[in-house]
């Protein structure tokens, strides 16, 4: 009997929930709103983004990449993009309007009418097509490099910047966010808004080596942030794969190991290399100092390059924090992903990383500051 009446009420509870379900559907005033019938004629997929495929410099503001390279990646991707239903959008508009978002930073709502679609459509595209580049990318454009390519990336460091048995620079990025709900002061940062930690590191080439995204906005100090990064641990363990006892100082034959270079916040250890602090310097420590600074400059240039293509982090992200790590992810891939196609060019038809974009060197060793 008690079998009998709780298998009513579950039967009850579902076809409760199947009506409201169906009063749902019956509330909804269109099945498709008539704008968004209006695509194959008005979308910006089907018009703008082919017209503009003939100026290669407004196809290259509007996606941050030029033709070939747009097909390029989409040839990588698309088979991550194919859906089945017979509804779902092709992969190449997926991936325009998922760049379209990462290079403006537009609200989605903004997105969604350009490309005539719903706005909680726009929303899954840009998170999927995210998790796809960190999928697809990272094994080839963002993993740990091998000993081999440490010791390349000293070689950079030395012939570059001038700053022998150097690995990279590490630094520390806050990526504004709104404030989520019900989080109190975790991601509340110095600067008086919201934000997770990017922590990075960069070769001589500005491209990202090592990331660990996500730490709390509230962690002000890049060290304490770093201290507890998976970063950190590998670096402490030796799982890094550094060369030991390899490199050699300039002019000399002592053997000393290979390190990252920090601002005055981190740590001087084994494997980590900061400047002298205090003012009352000698002259050789104040060059030292200033090499360091020069090597240094790298990671900060990486951030603004960066920032500056993909304008999303000019403002504050308005997502779940744990899809916010995706966008960093995705927009991080992309940038190595960018840089090393961008790398491959003549120097003329460098538009991801012109010449005088970032930092460089005068012929009297001078650092000129980029755009």
């Amino acid at each position: 009997m008690q079998y009998l009446q709780d298998y009513m009420v579950a039967t009850m509870g579902l076809v409760i929930l199947r009506r409201k379900k169906s009063q749902r559907w019956l509330n909804r005033q269109w099945w498709v709103r008539p704008i968004n019938c209006m695509r194959p004629n008005q979308g910006d997929f089907c018009h703008l983004l082919q017209e503009i495929k003939d100026d290669p410099q407004m196809f290259f503001r509007y996606t941050r990449m030029t033709v070939p390279i747009f097909n390029k990646l989409l040839e990588i991707m698309r088979p991550s993009l194919i859906k089945r239903s017979h509804r779902a959008l092709v992969p190449e508009e997926r991936l325009a309007i998922t760049l379209r978002y990462l290079a403006t930073g537009d609200q989605i709502l903004s997105i969604a009418l350009a490309y005539r679609i719903r706005e909680s459509t726009a929303y899954s595209i840009i998170k999927e097509t995210c998790n796809v580049f960190i999928k697809i990318l990272a094994p080839d454009y963002l993993r740990p490099p091998m000993q081999e390519e440490w010791i390349n990336i000293c070689h950079g460091f030395w012939r570059d910047w001038n700053f022998p048995n150097c690995v990279g620079a590490v630094d520390g990025k806050h990526i504004h966010i709104q404030a989520p709900p019900n989080s109190g002061s975790l991601y509340y940062n110095y600067k008086k808004t919201f934000s997770i930690v990017l922590m990075a590191a960069c070769d001589q080439n500005y491209k990202f080596t090592l990331v660990d995204v996500g730490a709390y906005g509230s962690n002000n100090n890049d060290a304490g942030v770093f201290s507890r990064s998976e970063f950190e641990k590998a670096l402490h363990n030796q799982g890094l794969d550094l060369p030991q006892g390899v490199a050699k100082l300039p002019g000399s034959e002592t053997e000393t190991p290979c390190f990252f270079v920090g601002d005055d916040a981190f740590q001087l250890t084994r494997n980590m290399m900061k400047p002298y602090a205090g003012r009352n310097l000698s002259q050789i420590q104040k060059i030292f100092n200033y090499r360091l600074s020069r090597a240094r400059r790298t990671i900060e240039n990486a951030f603004g390059i960066l920032a500056s293509r993909w304008r999303v982090f000019r403002k504050p992200i308005c997502m779940n924090p744990v899809t916010v790590d995706k966008i960093v992810m995705a927009c991080v891939c992309l940038h190595n992903f960018l840089k090393t196609e961008n790398d491959a060019l003549p120097v003329r038809h460098r538009l991801y990383c012109p010449p005088n974009f970032v930092d460089s060197k005068s012929e009297n060793g001078d650092v000129v500051p980029g755009e």
